[in-house]
């Protein structure tokens, strides 16, 4: 299927969900952690099981997670997120599942009710105990170059990034949105995904299984390449410039 076919498709329908991954960020300047030169090159990530048991685990939680406040701090939406977001002002988007931790969904207009961050975001700090929310900013601002793991002003509990650690168990009420979008898309678009991580990687298959059209669009190959209706392999800037004067043809 051509660009020009599959923009007829879009054209035609109200359900259409996005799946995103960090291929749509780097272009922000968001590097893909496991890539060279990414965050875990320098630190390596903390279990959850460790971070609750271990005060050296949630000191190296919170320098991990420092390192990427400072980045997040200066990082913009970039045209795919944009063109996501107008989407739903088109009425058509039915749902947003992103794989991403950087906020810039939300940043670029997306709203709460049409979007799932899967893994959580670290645009928040939460008590694991009560629940409290912080913004970043009064939580990283005190950390100097040596620090005691921060903890709630309100019970006293474990505070952690709002993201969801490995070896963390997925959030039931996300993770039913991301099924019950997936299963009634129209057209199900993967974004900059590797499709390698679960169980967010099986919803495109759940997707195409339910009826939807298929597209992935990601610099790379991908494992469900061959099952989709629609692939491009390139920048997705790139593809989101050719996709928009498409979208307003008669």
């Amino acid at each position: 299927m051509e660009l020009e076919q599959f923009a007829a498709q879009i054209r035609r329908h109200r359900g259409i969900v996005f799946f995103t991954g960090a291929g749509i960020s780097t272009e922000s300047g968001v590097p893909d952690f496991r890539s060279p030169g990414g965050v875990w090159t320098k630190y390596q990530p903390v279990y959850f099981q460790d971070f609750l048991a271990s005060e050296t685990a949630r000191i190296q939680h919170w320098r991990l997670k420092k390192a990427t406040y400072e980045l997040f701090k200066s990082v913009k939406p970039n045209i795919g997120h944009y063109a996501i977001r107008d989407f739903e002002e088109r009425g058509q988007l039915l749902g947003l599942i992103t794989q991403n931790i950087d906020g810039l969904h939300r940043l670029a207009g997306v709203s709460e009710e049409k979007l799932v961050e899967l893994h959580g975001t670290d645009r928040l700090v939460t008590c694991l105990s009560c629940g409290k929310r912080f913004e970043p900013a009064s939580v990283y601002e005190n950390l100097g170059e040596e620090f005691s793991p921060p903890t709630c002003d309100a019970c006293g509990g474990f505070l952690k990034s709002a993201n969801i650690s490995f070896g963390q168990q997925m959030p039931a009420e996300p993770m039913r949105r991301s099924q019950a979008w997936t299963e009634a898309a129209d057209v199900f678009i993967v974004i900059g995904s590797s499709l390698q991580v679960q169980p967010a990687a099986s919803f495109p298959v759940i997707a195409k299984r339910s009826g939807a059209q298929l597209a992935i669009v990601n610099r790379d190959q991908t494992p469900l390449d061959d099952i989709a209706d629609y692939v491009y392999h390139g920048g997705i800037g790139e593809w989101f410039e050719k996709l928009g004067p498409l979208l307003t043809d008669a």
